[in-house]
Formats: structure tokens, sequence, C-alpha cells
């Protein structure tokens, strides 16, 4: 059984949740590139997890298109030449997205205008104003 993975003090998930899978890696990089599977791919069940459902809709909401539509999230690490690095990329990667998804978004308190930006707004519809004014006059004609 994989140790668990530490999202937070109080939040951790099993590393039985997650799976990774080598394939090759993409672009250049010569023969070994062709012959070696390097990448690691990181499948994570975001929706079948015991993550509270508040991180679960934030984290959906952060993976964007990594998230697919059996709700996993699903990372591909290839920075590295190693499958090793590679596979701690992916985690760190997922791990990270997860930190982030804890921290509930701070409530919008609605504010009012002061009294002196609402005084600026109608001097400078006053002034707007005047100036269309100056351009009607009579047209003069032959």
């Amino acid at each position: 059984m994989p140790d668990p993975i530490r999202i937070t003090e109080a939040l951790m998930i099993d590393g039985d949740e997650i799976a990774i899978s080598f394939i090759r890696s993409s672009g250049p990089g010569g023969q070994n590139v062709n012959k070696v599977a390097t990448a690691a791919q990181l499948r994570f069940d975001l929706m079948g997890s015991r993550l509270p459902q508040g991180v679960k809709q934030r984290a959906a909401r952060l993976a964007g298109a990594r998230l697919n539509a059996a709700g996993e999230i699903v990372l591909t690490a290839s920075q590295f030449r190693t499958q090793g690095q590679n596979r701690d990329d992916a985690v760190a990667r997922l791990v990270d997205l997860l930190r982030r998804a804890v921290v509930p978004p701070k409530r919008r308190v609605p504010t009012r205008p002061t009294h002196a930006a609402k005084l600026r707004r109608l001097d400078a519809k006053t002034r707007r104003g005047a100036v269309k004014q100056q351009r009607t006059g009579p047209i003069e004609g032959d």
C-alpha cells in the first residue's frame, strides 16, 4: 500500500487513489525518446475521492481541461529524463492543485461609490454634455 500524500495538515489522500503510468515523451531527444517511456501520466479520480465536496468543486474548476468526462484529473509530466523525477513532478503538481483548491475564495463584499466619486461622475457627464451642446447649431445653407 503506497504512502498517503499530505495535502494540508488536516487533509490527506491515499496513495492508492493515484494511478501513475509511463508513456513515451514527445518532442526531440534522439533515439532514446523513441525507446524509453519516461513521461509520467498521473490519474486521480477526483469525483470518486473522499475529499470534501467544496474542495472537489474548486479543484474541478482549477483543473480545467485536465479534468476528463469520467471525473479524473489527468496530469502528464515529461519535463525530466527519468521516470522517478517525472513521477515526483506529477505528484507535486497534483498536490499544488489540491492545496489551491482547499483555500475557499474570499466572499466579495459589495461596496457603494463614495459621495465624492458620485460628484466626479456627474461633473464629467455635465462637461461632456456641454461639449456636445456646443457642436449643435444652425446649419448655414446656400
